[in-house]
């Protein structure tokens, strides 16, 4: 009799946990339904509140999104190390090509500064009346006639008038 007690008490905890087995979902008329069997295929899986092996519905859990359509304001995932890399090497080479402007403009600005100096030299120097030397293709020096002076002085001009 021992032997019987024991085994009818094994056989009473083992169907326990099928007793556990409920199912909870919404049906077609908005009536909360409480079973023992599976809901019929026609409720969809989000209606069916608890079922086994599904965590207890909560309703003040924030709504899943529906996967179906990308939103554009969902976060980001962060960048991995090698976008980061690539991002990196954009801004350095972004950097260097902004510095060799800064530097190329700068050595533009001084070239015409110069050459605007010089022009104002020359400018002084033919305003002043000084006899003006050249030097031809075998590096004898001479001296400037009219025509070449007034030349000179067109092209002084041409280069003042761009000068700031």
């Amino acid at each position: 009799m021992n032997h019987r007690t024991t085994l009818l008490a094994a056989l009473l905890l083992a169907t326990a946990p099928l007793a556990m087995a409920q199912y909870m979902w919404i049906d077609d008329k908005g009536i909360k339904q409480f079973s023992d069997r599976p809901p019929p295929p026609n409720i969809p899986e989000k209606r069916i509140l608890k079922a086994p092996g599904k965590p207890l519905f909560n309703p003040n859990a924030p709504a899943e999104a529906e996967p179906a359509a990308p939103d554009a304001s969902a976060p980001k995932p962060p960048p991995t190390l090698a976008e980061r890399n690539a991002d990196f090497n954009k801004r350095r080479t972004e950097a260097a090509e902004t510095a060799r402007q800064a530097a190329a403009d700068a050595q533009r600005k001084a070239d015409e500064a110069a050459n605007c100096n010089a022009a104002r030299q020359n400018q002084q120097a033919l305003d002043q009346g000084l006899r003006l030397s050249t030097y031809d293709k075998n590096g004898e020096r001479g001296y400037m006639n009219d025509q070449q002076r007034e030349d000179l002085r067109k092209n002084t001009q041409k280069v003042l008038a761009e000068c700031k």
